[in-house]
C-alpha cells in the first residue's frame, strides 16, 4: 500500500508532466486574458461539472465572486449546484440535461462557460458545451484521461495528466486557482 510520501511524489510526477506540456501550459497562461475580456465586456463565467468537479465548480466560483488573494470588486460567477435546479432537471428532462438547460437559461453571448469533467466522457458537460457554443458563450473545458468525447469541442480545452480521477482533480483544480490569480492580475487588482 502507498504511502503519503507515494502520493505526493506521483501528484508531483503529473504536475511536472503538466509543467512538460507546452500547448495546455499555453491554453493555462492564456484563458485568464480571454475570461478578463468576458468580464471586462459586462459578460460573467458559467461553471458546470459533475461530483467533485460540481465541488470545484463552485469552489472557483466563490474565489470570484468573494475574494481569492486579494480585496477587489466581485467577479461575476455562478456554479451550476444549486440541488433545486438539478434534482428538478435531471426528474423532468434527464441528468444529460442538467448543465444545458442551465446555460440555455442563464448563458448569454459574449458570456463564458467552463466546464470540469475527469473523464471527458460526461454527456451532460458536453451537451452544455454545445449550448454555450450555440448562444455564443466563449467555452473552456477543463478535462483528463486524453479529452474523452469532449477534446476538440471547447474553444479552449485543457486536457491534464493522471490516470486516476483524484490526480486530475489536483490538477484541475491548481489550474482553476492559477485562473483566479491570473483573472485578478488581468483585471488590475493583483
Amino acid at each position: 500500500m502507498p504511502g503519503m510520501r507515494e502520493e505526493f511524489a506521483d501528484a508531483r510526477r503529473v504536475l511536472d508532466e503538466l509543467l512538460a506540456d507546452g500547448p495546455a501550459m499555453g491554453v493555462i497562461e492564456r484563458v485568464p486574458g480571454v475570461l478578463a475580456g468576458v468580464v471586462r465586456a459586462g459578460g460573467k463565467i458559467l461553471i458546470c461539472g459533475n461530483g467533485g468537479s460540481a465541488c470545484d465548480a463552485g469552489h472557483f466560483a466563490e474565489e470570484l465572486t468573494g475574494r481569492f488573494r486579494k480585496d477587489r470588486p466581485p467577479i461575476p460567477a455562478i456554479a451550476c449546484t444549486d440541488v433545486g435546479h438539478v434534482t428538478c432537471v435531471a426528474n423532468d428532462y434527464g441528468f444529460e440535461q442538467v448543465f444545458a438547460r442551465w446555460v440555455v437559461g442563464l448563458g448569454r453571448a459574449g458570456d463564458a462557460l467552463i466546464v470540469l469533467s475527469t473523464s471527458g466522457n460526461s454527456v451532460n458537460t458536453r451537451l452544455a458545451i454545445e449550448a454555450g457554443k450555440r448562444a455564443g458563450m466563449t467555452t473552456v473545458a477543463l478535462l483528463g484521461k486524453g479529452g474523452g468525447v469532449m477534446g476538440g469541442l471547447a474553444e479552449h480545452e485543457v486536457v491534464v495528466p493522471g490516470v486516476t480521477s483524484d490526480r486530475i482533480q489536483e490538477l484541475h483544480m491548481l489550474v482553476l486557482h492559477g485562473w483566479c490569480h491570473g483573472l485578478e492580475v488581468a483585471l488590475g487588482w493583483g
